[in-house]
């Protein structure tokens, strides 16, 4: 069988691998994007991922520079505010509301947001418009070999590819990553989240919010108008059990149990999709490199959903890689690129792994003492208008 020669080899056909084909294709490298799974991209389909990515301005720039953000900007919902609730008393009420406002610190919106099953969907149709691409779902990494000048990939269908750079986005569970035979430091909480979306009668107004009790967050995320009405896409993240007992509800009994943890700060919510459920770890690959090899994404770094970093975190990953890329084309994927790869991100995603971990922490509190402290904690950042808007620019990207 003969082996195909290309500039760049992406596992994983996710949003995050999805994106890497696209931004390194536009920019004129050749790619190959494999994932074992067709991309689901229909709302409610079987196995549509229901979870929403708010692309923070980095994010959405570098998107843009890539010729993908056309395609999603038609669909997005701006986020302008970010709301903080702690509903922490002895009843589920809110006893302190914050707002994080775009416009303290630019004229832009913190980001816009938009569904992870309509993002694929666009990306797909994205990547068949770019003659250095190939996308081929369906096919899946089977092996990896590797030298100082280049690597050897094995498909599960048989075919072989020879790049140099090997772009790991494929999932907490990478197999190139295994391959590669990078470790990782998991850390579990014992939680999981629902994503879903509902309807309101109360307009969102470009407003994200999230609501503190115990347990974790409960998040409303801005969505397009859905059926004629206000629509939020919603992450309720509790222990596992209590998830397992919300996600077998009925329907009317799910809505009153959502309803009373919303705080109906937006009226009476109502289911407007299925459940799913997703675990919620913390993850660090001990190294986001190792010969021809680049992690980005989740085969690099998990951490809960909170405050939009996820994806936002995976995108800077590869604003790095590509910057260092174009900055010496001949050199992608030699060990000196890579190097320098690893020393402008693993430190700062070292950073913000952490720091969301203690936030995930502070949010799950059920002691009342612990929760008042919690409380007292957002009163103080806030009312101190420089550090406010010192973390709001760290939020959206900004090294600290």
């Amino acid at each position: 069988m003969t082996t195909k020669d290309v500039d760049i080899v992406v596992s994983g056909g996710g949003v995050a691998g999805l994106s890497a084909a696209a931004i390194f294709g536009s920019a004129g490298f050749s790619v190959v994007c494999v994932d074992p799974a067709p991309p689901v991209t229909e709302r409610d389909a079987q196995g549509s991922d229901l979870r929403t990515t708010a692309f923070l301005q980095p994010s959405q720039a570098l998107l843009e520079q890539a010729d993908v953000w056309a395609r999603f900007a038609p669909h997005a919902a701006d986020l302008q505010v970010m709301r903080i609730v702690d509903a922490g008393g002895e009843v589920a009420e809110p006893r302190i509301v914050k707002e994080f406002d775009a416009s303290d610190i630019s004229d832009k919106p913190f980001g816009w947001n938009l569904p992870n099953w309509l993002l694929r969907r666009e990306l797909a149709a994205h990547l068949e418009s770019l003659e250095t691409v190939e996308f081929r779902p369906g096919t899946g990494f089977k092996s990896l070999f590797t030298r100082e000048s280049e690597a050897r990939v094995e498909l599960s269908d048989g075919a072989r590819l020879r790049a140099r750079l090997v772009i790991a986005a494929d999932g907490r569970n990478s197999p190139v990553r295994e391959a590669a035979g990078i470790d990782v430091k998991t850390t579990r909480y014992g939680q999981k989240a629902l994503a879903f979306a509902v309807t309101h009668p109360i307009p969102h107004e470009n407003v994200s919010t999230e609501i503190h009790r115990w347990g974790g967050p409960f998040t409303l995320v801005p969505l397009p108008d859905y059926e004629g009405r206000p629509s939020s896409a919603v992450v309720w993240m509790e222990e596992g059990p209590e998830v397992q007992r919300l996600s077998a509800l009925t329907k009317a009994e799910f809505e009153q149990e959502m309803n009373e943890r919303s705080c109906l700060l937006f009226g009476p919510l109502e289911l407007a999709s299925h459940r799913t459920v997703w675990p919620i770890i913390s993850q660090m690959a001990e190294t986001m490199y190792s010969e021809r090899v680049a992690l980005v994404a989740e085969a690099a770094h998990v951490v809960p959903p909170i405050g939009a970093q996820g994806l936002n975190m995976s995108l800077a990953d590869m604003r790095v890689l590509l910057e260092l890329a174009q900055a010496n084309p001949g050199q992608l994927g030699d060990a000196a690129m890579l190097k320098a790869y690893q020393d402008r991100r693993h430190i700062e995603v070292k950073a913000r792994v952490t720091g969301i971990d203690v936030l995930n922490r502070a949010s799950m509190m059920r002691a009342k003492p612990l929760r008042d402290a919690r409380a007292m904690g957002l009163n103080a950042i806030y009312s101190l208008a420089p550090v406010r808007k010192t973390l709001m620019q760290l939020g959206l990207g900004a090294r600290g």
